[in-house]
């Protein structure tokens, strides 16, 4: 885990600034660093709260999801985001959430957990339909042929066997009028 420890944190506001190793972040289903990941933000402290205001910045591996095929896209993701300790949160029964409650994280034991904090970012910047370009082929129905890379000579108009009733249905209706 990558930790800050809060008990570093001495004045009211300090830079902090840190490279980590793609290897640092397993793969997830949805991506993979493929590069260093710089994180770099203020800290401002008020009492026991804390502000992070900075930005995260990699590349990440995902899968196409018309291909299957894997590629990269930038991240330059920014974020303000407020700490405060974990006992504050008292469970006030059902409320109606509101804006500070997307960006307000809770800590323990005096520490952040900036390695959650950048998946958390990562995860904001997936794409919701990620395709390695606007006009990829996908996959062939039928074989799995990549159609970006290949063609191949089944039958493009493949039945989806749901509709089969309502085919036969056509057709006899089709004959019905003859």
């Amino acid at each position: 885990m990558l930790l800050l420890n809060l008990n570093k944190i001495r004045t009211a506001q300090e830079r902090f600034e840190q490279v980590y190793a793609p290897e640092q972040f397993g793969p997830t289903e949805d991506y993979r660093v493929v590069a260093p990941i710089t994180l770099a933000f203020d800290i401002f402290k008020d009492k026991l709260q804390y502000r992070l205001v900075g930005h995260v910045q990699t590349i990440l591996e995902l899968p196409s999801g018309r291909c299957l095929e894997p590629f990269t896209i930038p991240v330059d993701q920014t974020f303000d985001l407020r700490y405060q300790p974990h006992t504050e949160n008292t469970g006030e029964g059902e409320r109606e959430i509101e804006e500070d409650d997307l960006t307000t994280a809770f800590y323990e034991n005096d520490e952040i957990d900036l390695g959650h904090l950048m998946q958390e970012q990562f995860l904001l910047a997936l794409p919701m339909k990620p395709l390695c370009s606007q006009d990829c082929k996908g996959l062939c129905a039928m074989c799995g042929t990549n159609l970006n890379t290949g063609t191949c000579d089944c039958k493009r108009e493949w039945e989806d066997p749901r509709l089969a009733a309502l085919k036969t249905l056509q057709t006899q209706n089709h004959h019905k009028e003859h």
